[in-house]
This record gives C-alpha cells, structure tokens and sequence, in this order.
C-alpha cells in the first residue's frame, strides 16, 4: 500500500525532467500535496502561491496562455470551491491546459473535519465545459492518469486522497474509458476511488450468496463511458454505483443520468454520502457512519436483484 500523493509527486518530478514547460503551483501545502519533490528538483519552475488559491488558479491560467503545461495543487476542498469561479472563466472558459490534482478528499481526510472534507468537488467540476474529471483507483492509476493528462490538450480535474490505498492490478488506463474488473449477469457495480476496492470486496460476498456481480472501475467521470454504463444497465437487472461523495452530482448523478436517457426504466441504487456535510472521526469509522462499507455495497446490490 501507498499514498496516490506520493506517486503524484514523484511522477511530477518524471514529467519535468522531459518537459521544460511544465510548471507547478501549490497554496502553501506542497508537503502534504508532495508537490515538494518538483520544488526540490526544479525550484524554477516551482510557485508557492501561498494561502490565496483563487489567485493560484488565475496565475495558472496566465502561465497557460504563455504556453506552460501547469499543474496546480491544493487540498480538494480548497482547490474546487474556493477557487471555483477562476476555475470556471479564467482557465476552462479559455480552455487552458491547467492540470488540477488536489488531494485529501472525501470524508477519509478523517480528522480534520467537515472544513476539509470535500463531498462536492467531482460535482463542481464536472458542470465545467471543459474539465475532464478522473478519479484514480489506485496508486497505478494515479500515475497513469497524470501521465496522460500531461498529453490531454485542455483543464483536467484528477482527485486524490489522503489514505494509503491497496493497488488493484489495474489494467491500461485511458481518459474516457472505464475497466471491467470482475464479470457478472446478475448486477453491474459501477465505482471510483476507494470506493472500487470495497466494490470487488462486495462482489465476493454476493458470490456467496449465488449473485455475480459485475465490477467496473468509472475512473473517468468525464467525460463518462456511456458505452459500459449502457452495457451494465441493458445486461445486468441494474446498476449500483459507489463513490466517497456526495450521491448529487458525482459519479452516481451522472450513471443515472446516461440510464435515464438511453436505458429508462433500469434500476440504479447510489451508495454514497447522502446528502449531508462530513464530520471529524477516524476514517475507517466515518466510512461506516455514512454508509460507504462493502456492506452498504452489498445491500443495495440485494435490492437490486430483489426488484
């Protein structure tokens, strides 16, 4: 197990050393980020823009238009409401290539509170024209996803937690193209983040109960693979979908909106926090208060093939 910021960081350090014209900003908490590693090499290219994240992401839409390829971290919380509006007219509304990879997510930043725990972000950034939204499993994902969003002409949302996290043996990852890990006829279980790992633990259970779920890794949330989400809802007798955020606008919102359009009258069940701010508490047990376990998981997918 590793830390996603980790791999971000050193894989940071992997980019600028093939490309000149990449650059990075961070708000004061590149220890935390592991933006650090860049600063350390490549202390040029490096900006502490301290605690003012609506003018880190200004001046990284100022950079971009000179030319840089700019990458621009912060906590999740920070980085997507803060500074929402400079997101939104300064760097989508010009489509500038700014790669925001912001860290601590979710209600698994654990102690620091509902202050910190962003359960919105992926909403936010996923109304944007513009920003493609990604969601890295593991920490080969993660640096998969950096990889490719250095080659992904335009703004890109990437968000990282702050948990070590188990690697998954993750196949090729692509933006716009989501993973089948496990087969199953009965019902599809549609997942992003942490969230995938309980997803393949739910699966197992429900094997044992004579119910083969199918299992598939939505790391991109935009633009979203409708192609598997149509194949998951027309093939199985419905979708669950799991995700550490808010069930309004994230991934679940936009599985439902694909069923809703091309597949009506398919069942979705959307485990995820359900409407509420998070709290300060230990993450294992945050997880559990706000219904995120492999059990929660498989409940829903029950209820799925109850209907």
């Amino acid at each position: 197990m590793q830390y996603q910021r980790d791999v971000y960081g050193r894989t940071l350090v992997e980019i600028g050393r093939e490309n000149r014209d990449v650059v990075v900003l961070d708000a004061d908490l590149s220890s935390s980020t592991r933006t650090s590693f860049f600063a350390k090499e490549f202390p040029e290219r490096f900006f502490n823009m301290g605690v003012a994240e609506q003018n880190m992401m200004a001046v990284a839409a100022g950079l971009a238009s000179c030319g840089k390829i700019v990458f621009v971290s912060t906590f999740a919380l920070f980085a997507t409401g803060r500074a929402w509006d400079q997101i939104r007219n300064t760097i989508c509304y010009n489509n500038f290539d700014v790669k925001i990879v912001a860290t601590h997510s979710g209600i698994s930043v654990g102690a620091d509170g509902a202050s910190h725990q962003a359960l919105e972000d992926i909403a936010l950034m996923r109304v944007i024209p513009q920003m493609k939204v990604i969601v890295p499993a593991d920490s080969i994902q993660t640096r998969q996803a950096v990889l490719s969003a250095v080659k992904e002409r335009g703004p890109v949302y990437i968000r990282l937690g702050r948990p070590k996290v188990e690697d998954l043996e993750e196949r090729r990852f692509e933006i716009g193209k989501a993973n089948v890990l496990r087969e199953g006829e009965d019902v599809s279980i549609i997942a992003c983040g942490v969230m995938v790992k309980h997803s393949l633990e739910a699966a197992k259970i429900l094997s044992r109960e004579g119910i083969q779920a199918r299992v598939v890794n939505m790391s991109t949330i935009k633009p979203i693979d409708e192609k598997i989400v149509l194949e998951c809802a027309r093939q199985t007798k419905g979708v669950v979908t799991a995700e550490e955020h808010s069930i309004i606008g994230g991934l679940g919102g936009a599985v439902s909106e694909v069923i809703a359009e091309f597949a009506p009258g398919k069942r979705v069940k959307r485990v995820g926090v359900k409407d509420k701010f998070g709290q300060s508490g230990e993450p294992a047990e945050l997880m559990r208060e706000y219904g995120l376990g492999k059990e929660d998981i498989v409940e829903a997918a029950r209820e799925i093939c109850r209907s």
